[in-house]
């Protein structure tokens, strides 16, 4: 069964419960499959990144599978903006950076008739527009499991930064720490790649994105600019070392 959301931002929860972890954030337009359903809960996978969670069976609204294929086989059109509003039946919807309008160009999906008239953004974009995307998102609270400027964390971050310019990748830092080309020196990055750090066991805990100069933007309380050297993250503002660097990935 497949299905689309069609509210602005809904929680995807670890368990069917309203007091469950929030593991990750379902944005206007996004599609996924049904895996198992309960009286109020639905356990599905997004189709973006088959991240998979909990979604309160009244947030979402089902889809055909003709539809479904329909929106994955056409381009993909994103709101460019912080945030907007959709417009229909009487009806003003807000919608956040990075959501997913694709479907609204098909009337037999876009059953309320949505419409939406401000700025898109669609197709490959080159590498150097991603550090633009990224500005877009600093100041943004650190949220664990979110996606928006109104609360993200380090991953969704910069998955949310690659999609809009046209790359997917997948959800978790050490998800995404598995793709790219492994550089060996920072010296070796350009603007764009991916910073990837490590705690005391090895794992994988934190990801940032490559500005110039020794500089990185990361989501680490807020989405923010610090100092990258060989031995990782220097906070600007307490000149301290707060994450230690395990590798450095060129993704495109």
């Amino acid at each position: 069964m497949y299905a689309l959301c069609n509210l602005a931002i809904v929680p995807l929860r670890f368990e069917p419960s309203d007091r469950s972890e929030l593991v990750t954030q379902v944005l206007f337009g996004e599609t996924f499959t049904i895996i198992e359903q309960k009286e109020k809960w639905s356990k599905i996978s997004l189709t973006a990144d088959l991240y998979e969670g909990w979604i309160d069976n009244k947030q979402f609204t089902i889809i055909t599978e003709d539809q479904f294929k329909k929106i994955q086989e056409n381009a993909k059109f994103y709101c460019a903006d912080l945030i907007d509003y959709l417009t229909g039946n009487n009806t003003l919807m807000p919608i956040s950076l990075g959501s997913d309008l694709s479907f609204l160009t098909f009337a037999d999906i876009n059953l309320q008739e949505l419409i939406f008239d401000g700025n898109l953004i669609t197709g490959i974009q080159p590498k150097t527009n991603l550090l633009q995307t990224a500005y877009l998102y600093l100041n943004a609270p650190y949220l664990w499991g979110g996606k928006t400027p109104f609360g993200i964390d380090c991953s969704g971050f910069t998955q949310m930064v690659y999609r809009l310019n046209g790359y997917n990748i997948p959800r978790d830092a050490s998800q995404q720490a598995k793709i790219g080309e492994a550089l060996s020196f920072i010296e070796e990055s350009e603007v764009g790649d991916l910073a990837f750090f490590d705690n005391e066991e090895g794992q994988i805990i934190h990801v940032g994105i490559i500005m110039e100069n020794n500089y990185i933007i990361h989501a680490h309380g807020k989405v923010r600019i610090d100092r990258l050297d060989h031995l990782g993250i220097l906070n600007t503002d307490t000149g301290r070392h707060t994450h230690k660097l395990r590798v450095i990935k060129k993704i495109i």
